[in-house]
C-alpha cells in the first residue's frame, strides 16, 4: 500500500472527527501522515456539502492535486459531497480514484487497495453503525477531543441535507461511548467535546444524553465536558439540571434557533416557535445563570420578508448571545425549500445578514467584557505568539492570553484583566493570592 496520506477536513466537527479517525485507520495500515509541505501518496478530501456550491469547491481541490508533471496523488473523495454525488464523482472527474460516504469510511483501507488492483470504487452505504466497530482503538490524543455520540437526523429541515447525506438519527451503544472516553483520557484528552447533528437525541434504552454526560463526567482525569449541537425540542429537564449539577459540563450551550420568525421556522420545518426556544433558554438560565449561549441564524430563507427578518434580530436582542454563527440562505438542490417560492433576492440577503452580524458582534464585545474582572480556570492548549505566553479555553469557550509557565493540557487559575473582539487576556493567579481569597 502506498506510504504517506493527508487528510483535507472542510466544514462541521463531525468532519473534523471523522478525520481524526480516517487518520487512525490509515496509520494502523502502516501509512504515516505526510509532512508538512511535502507531497502524499493519498489525500482524502473529507467534504461538506451543507452550503451552496459544496460539490464545485470540492471538485476544485480535486483539480489543484495535479501535479505540474501530470502526476497526481491517489484521491479520495469522502465526505458528505461524496455521500451526495455518489457514481457522479467518478463520472465527473477521472483523477478522483475512489468515493467514500461518511458511514462507510471505515472501508477506506480496503478501498485503497482496490485501487492499487486498478478499481476505482465507490461506497455511499448508510449502515447505522458498522463504521465504529471496524475502527481502530483510540490511542493518540489531544487535550481536547472530539466524541462521535450519535450521528444522522429525522428533523427534515426543509433547507437541510444532512439527512440525506448522514442518514437517520442512530445513538452509539453507552458501553462503546464510555469505552472510547476512557481511551482518549487515558490517552491525555482533558476536556471532551460529545458530537451529534442532533446529540441531545442520544439515548440508549432508559438512558437519556443527561446520563451519558453523568456517566463520562465520572472518568477520572477529565476536567471538562461540552457537546453539540443540539435541537430545542430534545432540550428536556433532565438534561437543563445537568447544567446545574454537573460540575465538569462548562456553562456553554450551543442552541441553534435558525430564524425569530414563527411564520418562517414553519416553513423550515423547524417543530418548534420562538416561544418554545426562548422558554427553553429560561430554564436554562434558571438553571446554570452563567451560561453562555450560542446559535445558529439563517437569512433571506424563501420568503422572509422585511417584518419576519425584524423578529430574527428581536430575538437576538431578547437572547443576548455570546458568539452565533450567522449564514445567508443557500439552496441545496434536493430539499423542499429549493423549489419554494419567494426566493429572496441576493443583495438582500446581504444587507440583512451585515445587520445581523453586527448585532451579533456587539452582543460577543458585551458578553466578553462582562468577565473582565472574574476569576477562572482555564484549559491550556496551545502556545502562544509572544515569548512566555500561552493560551487556553475559558469555560465559556473564549481563548484567554496569559504569560505562565504551564504546559498544554494544565490547568491554571487566571483572573480576566481584558476583552478583545474574541479572545481574553488574563494574568496567572499565584499560589499565595488564591490562599488568600
Amino acid at each position: 500500500m502506498t506510504k504517506t496520506f493527508q487528510i483535507k477536513s472542510f466544514g462541521c466537527q463531525m468532519n473534523v472527527y471523522d478525520g481524526e479517525r480516517m487518520a487512525e485507520l490509515l496509520s494502523a495500515e502502516g501509512m504515516t501522515p505526510a509532512a508538512a509541505g511535502a507531497e502524499a501518496d493519498v489525500v482524502v478530501l473529507n467534504t461538506c456539502h451543507i452550503r451552496e456550491k459544496a460539490a464545485e469547491k470540492a471538485y476544485s481541490e480535486v483539480g489543484r492535486l495535479t501535479r505540474e508533471d501530470g502526476s497526481k496523488p491517489v484521491i479520495a473523495l469522502a465526505g458528505c459531497v461524496a455521500q451526495a454525488e455518489g457514481e457522479e464523482a467518478r463520472r465527473r472527474s477521472k483523477a478522483i480514484d475512489l468515493v467514500v460516504g461518511p458511514q462507510a469510511y471505515h472501508r477506506l483501507p480496503a478501498m485503497l487497495r482496490e485501487v492499487e488492483s486498478g478499481a476505482r470504487p465507490v461506497d455511499t452505504d448508510l449502515p447505522s453503525l458498522d463504521k465504529f466497530a471496524a475502527l481502530p482503538r483510540r490511542r493518540r490524543a489531544g487535550v481536547s477531543a472530539f466524541l462521535s455520540v450519535q450521528e444522522g437526523c429525522d428533523k427534515f429541515c426543509t433547507y437541510c441535507v444532512v439527512p440525506y447525506t448522514r442518514g437517520a438519527e442512530v445513538s452509539r451503544p453507552m458501553a462503546d461511548l464510555l469505552e472510547e472516553a476512557a481511551q482518549l483520557v487515558e490517552g491525555g484528552t482533558r476536556e471532551l467535546t460529545l458530537l451529534g447533528q442532533n446529540v441531545n437525541a442520544w439515548e440508549d434504552g432508559s438512558a437519556d444524553f443527561a446520563s451519558l454526560i453523568h456517566r463520562i463526567a465520572d472518568l477520572e482525569g477529565l476536567e471538562r465536558i461540552r457537546y453539540t449541537t443540539s435541537h430545542p425540542i430534545n432540550m428536556g429537564e433532565a438534561l437543563i439540571e445537568a447544567h446545574r449539577d454537573c460540575a465538569k459540563l462548562m456553562p456553554y450551550l450551543h442552541l441553534p434557533v435558525q430564524a425569530g420568525s414563527d411564520r418562517i421556522l414553519k416553513a423550515m420545518n423547524r417543530h418548534h416557535t420562538a416561544e418554545d426556544y426562548l422558554r427553553v433558554l429560561d430554564k436554562v438560565r434558571a438553571a446554570r445563570p452563567d451560561i453562555a449561549i450560542s446559535g445558529d441564524f439563517i437569512v433571506g430563507f424563501p420568503g422572509e420578508t422585511e417584518e419576519d427578518f425584524a423578529a430574527t434580530l428581536g430575538i437576538v436582542r431578547q437572547v443576548g448571545y455570546a458568539s452565533a454563527f450567522t449564514f445567508k440562505y443557500s439552496a441545496r438542490p434536493g430539499t423542499p425549500a429549493a423549489t419554494m417560492d419567494g426566493q429572496v433576492p441576493e443583495a438582500v440577503k446581504d444587507e440583512r445578514l451585515q445587520r445581523l452580524q453586527a448585532l451579533v458582534a456587539e452582543q460577543s464585545r458585551a458578553f466578553n467584557a462582562s468577565k473582565v474582572g472574574e476569576t477562572t480556570r482555564i484549559l491550556i492548549d496551545r502556545v502562544g505568539r509572544k515569548p512566555g505566553q500561552m493560551i487556553g479555553k475559558s469555560p465559556w469557550l473564549q481563548s484567554v492570553f496569559v504569560e505562565t509557565e504551564a504546559g498544554i493540557g494544565d490547568m491554571v487559575e487566571v483572573r480576566l484583566t481584558g476583552a478583545l473582539p474574541n479572545s481574553l487576556s488574563g494574568e496567572l493567579v499565584t499560589k499565595e493570592q488564591q490562599q488568600a481569597a
